[in-house]
């Protein structure tokens, strides 16, 4: 079927497109002697792959694809903030925020394969390149090296080194939506100090392998840097494994924690020079006469304040959470879903940002529609997704909560407006 008729096909299909998640649940089970009859995958199976609709009420009242931009919580996160509201109104537990903030970092060193000692919980992903940026002693002409598909924060940070200590940020851009390890070694020197990228970005959902780029900046003596706030929560990870230098990512988004608690990764082998930006009682680790005081030395030595108790003990339960679904099961069935949707958006003719079999829960492409219009008639479907680039590119993100007919109903939207 060529391209022109398969868009024909899905438009014509639109009013059907709910239905297909009951259709695909059919398997014909026919033997030589075609007596058997047809075997159906059970509906719960289809309707809710990983058993965890239940637990996101956003379910019950829309196709929620954009946990790229806020993850909804899920009924244990939201008990756990109610428990520690619960507990600093009463004042029953006056440990509660301690047994929490040990309890978040404990599980998050399991689920992503680090130490305890390597991890900070900040407030927010951006405080951990600012802390980075603040640690390198920056000598005029040194550079640092990103990508266009980055996040805003990293280009107004290094912009700001520039005009301050005369570095130069080179700006690496995409070819179609892809941005390769050769195209980072064209620009990475013996004065590079650091290389950034959104380790899956938020822009097109396009996923870095961070070894490659990590081995290229150690061979310069540089850093690897990577922005996790799209990819904590989303696949399987052992952070040692990955090379990465640093790493950070706030708990909002795919992990459906809440804003406030930012697990900052730093390898241990930096944490001998990597300074705080800031200081404050937290790093106290003994309080020495003529007040004078030997600080901490792992990670917890860049957590200058109160932390952030309520988002600390719903990342504790939304790790928890996470690890029981299991990040193997979350990325085998947000990613195959996230492919049929590209593949399909592509179909009905939509210009893809998102490469072909990029291994991530974002899906991005320029619709060709009318924005006002679209944005209208996915609001009346009850289809949430964000328009980027003045309402041109419409990023939709697969959760582990979402299921076939989720996408359906943005398809069905598409196929009825081309």
């Amino acid at each position: 079927m060529n391209n022109v008729n398969r868009r024909h096909f899905l438009k014509a299909s639109a009013i059907g497109l709910s239905a297909l998640p009951a259709a695909r649940g059919l398997a014909a089970s026919t033997p030589g002697d075609g007596s058997a009859p047809l075997t159906r995958t059970p509906p719960h199976r289809l309707d809710d792959p990983l058993g965890v609709r239940a637990s996101f009420p956003v379910t019950e009242e829309l196709a929620y694809l954009n946990t790229a931009s806020v993850g909804p919580l899920s009924i244990p996160v939201r008990d756990a903030l109610h428990a520690y509201a619960d507990e600093k109104m009463r004042r029953r537990n006056t440990s509660s925020g301690r047994e929490a903030i040990a309890s978040a970092r404990s599980r998050f060193a399991r689920v992503f394969g680090t130490e305890e000692d390597e991890i900070a919980f900040l407030y927010a992903t951006s405080g951990a390149e600012n802390i980075i940026a603040s640690a390198l002693d920056w000598r005029a002409g040194d550079n640092v090296v990103v990508d266009e598909l980055h996040f805003v924060t990293t280009f107004v940070l290094y912009r700001e080194l520039e005009r301050r200590h005369g570095i130069a940020l080179r700006i690496i851009p995409s070819r179609e939506g892809v941005v390769s390890v050769d195209d980072f070694a064209e620009h990475t020197d013996d004065r590079t100090r650091l290389i950034s990228v959104a380790w899956v970005s938020n822009r097109n959902g396009f996923r870095y392998d961070l070894p490659p780029l990590a081995d290229l900046a150690h061979a310069h003596g540089a850093y690897l840097y990577a922005d996790a706030i799209q990819a904590w929560g989303t696949f399987p990870t052992n952070l040692h494994d990955e090379k990465v230098d640093f790493a950070c990512g706030n708990g909002y988004k795919w992990l459906h924690a809440d804003f406030g608690c930012a697990p900052f990764y730093v390898r241990a082998e930096h944490l001998e020079w990597m300074t705080a930006d800031r200081h404050g009682h937290s790093q106290v680790a003994e309080t020495l006469p003529g007040h004078r005081f030997r600080l901490k030395t792992s990670a917890a030595k860049l957590e200058y304040a109160n932390p952030a108790y309520g988002p600390v003990s719903a990342m504790a339960a939304a790790l928890e959470f996470l690890e029981g679904v299991g990040p193997d099961r979350i990325a085998a069935h947000v990613q195959g879903l996230a492919g049929e949707l590209r593949t399909e958006a592509e179909a009905l003719g939509m210009r893809l940002f998102t490469p072909p079999g990029n291994p991530s829960a974002i899906v991005s492409f320029h619709h060709g529609l009318d924005h006002e219009r679209l944005a209208l008639a996915l609001e009346g479907e009850g289809v949430a997704v964000t328009f980027q680039e003045d309402g041109a590119l419409l990023r939709a993100a697969v959760g582990m909560f979402n299921n076939r007919s989720d996408v359906d109903r943005l398809l069905g939207v598409l196929a009825g407006m081309v």
